[in-house]
Order: C-alpha cells, then structure tokens, then sequence
C-alpha cells in the first residue's frame, strides 16, 4: 500500500472545488454535498489553496465570522502542500504526518490540481486489503 501511485489511489475519483469568491457557508455545503472535509481552491484551472472542516471550526466558527459574507480566500490556506500524482502514497502520508494535517492537493506535470489526497484513504485501502483477504481466505476453506 505505501508503495502504490497517488494515482492508483485516487482513480478517476472526483474532487470537490469552489472558487475563491465562494462563501463560508457556500464551501460548507459543497463539502456536506460531496461528503468531502476538504475543498480545493482554485479559479481558471490553478490551485490557490485548500479549505477543510477543520478551517472552518478553528478560523470561522471560533472566531465568530459572517459565514455568509466572508469568502473563502480570506480563510483558506495558500500556499499549500501538494504532491504529484505519480509519487508514492506512502509520501503523501509521511508529508501529512509531519505537516500535521490530513488533506492533499495532488497535482500532475503542470502543477494543475487532479485530486485530493487524504488520510482517511489509508484506511479505505486497509479495509479494501482486508476485504480481499477474507474472500480469499473463505475460498481457501470451500476448497478444504
């Protein structure tokens, strides 16, 4: 599992994205809509930035901010972390893991965002293997 592709472990899988100029509230329903804790930021196709749940608990809520009124540049984090979409997984999680957080933009050659990453993927895989084996294993006892 750490050795396979961010490709391999994203897919085709869709990504959640807003505009800059999209609200607080706005990104809190895409995310509550596609069932993501993280939207990528971007406009014209580059990646500005990313905005988590947890951006919205710790920089929104907790401040007291107009979720309606504040777009979602003002708050997102820029600059942020990517990886390319042909390292290693197990990167991804080391990087994660250090930075201390818990979402990635993945990107290809031109830097242009294809996915995002995340440390609830690990645990899709985990269960995926898992999954696999008990049918494996269930097989190996119809034959016995």
């Amino acid at each position: 599992m750490p050795n396979r592709p961010i490709r391999e472990v994203i897919g085709n899988r869709p990504f959640p994205t807003v505009l800059p100029t999209n609200t607080i509230r706005e990104c809190a329903f895409i995310m509550k809509e596609w069932h993501s804790s993280a939207v990528l930021v971007a406009e014209g196709g580059k990646l500005l930035g990313i905005f988590t749940e947890r951006d919205i608990v710790f920089r929104c809520v907790a401040l007291g901010c107009p979720l309606d009124l504040i777009p979602v540049a003002k708050v997102m984090t820029a600059n942020v972390q990517t990886i390319h979409v042909d390292k290693p997984f197990g990167h991804a999680l080391h990087l994660m893991y250090e930075g201390g957080f818990r979402h990635m933009p993945v990107v290809d050659d031109d830097g242009d965002a294809v996915g995002l990453v995340s440390a609830q993927d690990a645990l899709a895989l985990d269960g995926f293997q898992l999954e696999q084996e008990l049918v494996r294993r269930e097989e190996i006892t119809v034959l016995l």
